[in-house]
């Protein structure tokens, strides 16, 4: 496909944008094969949906009874408040290890791809900047090619922008993004500590 497409006036970038989202497809099949369509995630999905809503709803009664008398007092809500959040982050954290598991995979298809084009485009300037980047994005926009235009640009640098741009958008669009109170939980591998422990 590369060869082919060689030929074409801007047929190394239209090759590499190809390739990554191929490969953001390729991975995205993946990802569903081992974690999306399982039960394990998609009650943990459910799980933290129905936190967060639990969350929610008791973060605004709380809020909108300060000022009137209610019938639980506030210690009691205030612990209640605290299971929910750390059942929610349980929750995040559990699905971030089940994503972990499907991502040493799809983090080698990547690495396998990418020194595939690394040999195809090794020296090549697969594209032409509109401008001349800052020195710290030059680095990488310009590694590995011969002569000193900045305005050149390395296929690393276009394989990064089109990966992260592609694989975003199409978790956006086949509805794989993970759940907001998720990211909003500090949920994760390496959450943060709770400042009310001591």
């Amino acid at each position: 496909m590369a060869s082919a497409l060689s030929s074409l006036r801007y047929g190394d970038s239209l090759s590499v944008v190809a390739i990554s989202g191929a490969t953001a497809v390729l991975c995205e099949a993946i990802s569903w094969l081992l974690i999306y369509r399982t039960a394990t995630y998609n009650s943990l999905r459910a799980s933290i949906e129905r936190h967060s809503r639990k969350l929610d709803s008791m973060k605004s009664t709380s809020s909108a009874s300060g000022a009137a008398p209610s019938s639980q007092p506030a210690s009691s809500r205030a612990k209640k408040m605290d299971r929910v959040e750390s059942s929610l982050k349980d929750a995040s954290r559990e699905l971030s290890l089940a994503k972990l598991k499907s991502g040493a995979v799809v983090a080698a298809v990547l690495f396998v791809v990418f020194g595939l084009l690394n040999s195809l485009f090794e020296g090549r300037a697969v594209a032409k900047l509109p401008f001349a980047p800052v020195p710290l994005v030059q680095r990488m926009s310009h590694r590995g090619l011969p002569g000193n235009d900045p305005t050149d640009c390395a296929m690393v640098f276009l394989y990064f922008l089109c990966s992260m741009s592609i694989r975003t958008n199409l978790q956006k669009l086949l509805g794989f993004t993970p759940p907001r109170a998720a990211a909003g939980a500090g949920g994760g591998l390496f959450a943060m500590p709770d400042p009310k422990v001591n």
